[in-house]
């Protein structure tokens, strides 16, 4: 199979008469390998140490809780996949409004959601549903975020029905 790319890692010698290609599979990976993310990685893990991931999952917690309250006071909205044991995610659909439409009403005010079937199309054929809305929580995220997602849903919800 010929090379489609060009770069660092799929030589193995170049001369000006020719060049010879790195064996598989270097040959198919032209350019600098991700040593961005591998010199990365070391202080990813000491942050979470110091932190601890019991009082991430603590914070994770107080958002989910604090999240999944206020879009419970939404008319018509219904959360999917309620459950007490979860991670910081709640996926939900609101009656009379495709979540693509609320999607795109959101990302135009900088509040990122995910919309969609999310790999689970037969699922949600199941239940009759075009997708979800998903909003996820981490350890960077506040309670001011969360009040901007609850404030830009229900503007959002105003314009669309």
């Amino acid at each position: 199979m010929p090379v489609f790319a060009g770069g660092g890692e799929m030589i193995k010698e170049v001369t000006f008469e020719k060049t010879t290609y790195n064996e598989l599979p270097y040959k198919f990976e032209a350019g600098t390998p991700n040593i961005a993310d591998a010199i990365a990685l070391k202080p990813a893990i000491d942050y979470i140490n110091k932190i601890g991931k019991s009082n991430i999952r603590k914070h994770e917690d107080l958002l989910l809780n604090y999240a999944t309250e206020k879009l419970r006071a939404i008319e018509g909205l219904q959360i999917i996949g309620d459950n007490d044991h979860k991670v910081s995610v709640l996926s939900f659909v609101i009656s009379g409004v495709h979540p693509q439409d609320i999607g795109i009403l959101l990302d135009n005010k900088g509040i990122a959601v995910r919309t969609g079937h999310h790999c689970a199309e037969p699922l949600m054929n199941r239940f009759c549903i075009p997708g979800t809305i998903r909003a996820s929580f981490a350890l960077y995220n506040t309670i001011e975020e969360v009040d901007k997602l609850i404030e830009g849903l229900n503007r959002a919800v105003k314009v669309l029905r």
